[in-house]
C-alpha cells in the first residue's frame, strides 16, 4: 500500500543555501523517523511558496546516498492571500504496510503553524 509522508519547514530569505539547508534537515528527520527506503518510495513531490524561487530543494534530496533514481518534482504552491510565507512543503509517497497512524509527518520552524495537532506527536 502506498501511503504519504508529509513534512513541511520555512525559510528565513530566498537563498539557494538556506533552501538547501532547511530541505535537506527535513527531509533527514522524515526518512529517520518513518525509517523510509528508498527502494519503498515511489515519488516525492515537493512545493514552494512562490517567495522562493532561488534552488529547487530537490537539490538537497539528490546528496543522499541511494535515493538518485528516486523520482522527485519540485512545484509552486498556489499563492493564497496571507499563506505562511518562504514555506517547503513535501509529500512523499511510500509503499508501506503500517497504519496511517503510524507515519510521522514532520514540521519543522514556523511550519508547526500549519498542523499543530500533527506536531505535538512527533517530537520536534
Amino acid at each position: 500500500m502506498i501511503r504519504g509522508i508529509r513534512g513541511a519547514t520555512t525559510i528565513t530569505a530566498d537563498q539557494e543555501g538556506y533552501v538547501l539547508a532547511a530541505s535537506q534537515k527535513l527531509l533527514e528527520e522524515m526518512i529517520e523517523k518513518n525509517k523510509v527506503d528508498p527502494e519503498t518510495v515511489a515519488s516525492v513531490f515537493i512545493s514552494v511558496t512562490p517567495d522562493i524561487s532561488s534552488a529547487f530543494p530537490a537539490k538537497a534530496i539528490r546528496q543522499f546516498e541511494n535515493w538518485r533514481h528516486v523520482p522527485v518534482m519540485c512545484m509552486q504552491e498556489i499563492p493564497v492571500k496571507d499563506a505562511l510565507p518562504f514555506c517547503v512543503r513535501v509529500m512523499m509517497h511510500v509503499n508501506t504496510a503500517k497504519p496511517q497512524k503510524e507515519i510521522h509527518h514532520i514540521y519543522q520552524e514556523n511550519a508547526v503553524k500549519l498542523r499543530p495537532d500533527l506536531t505535538m506527536n512527533n517530537g520536534s
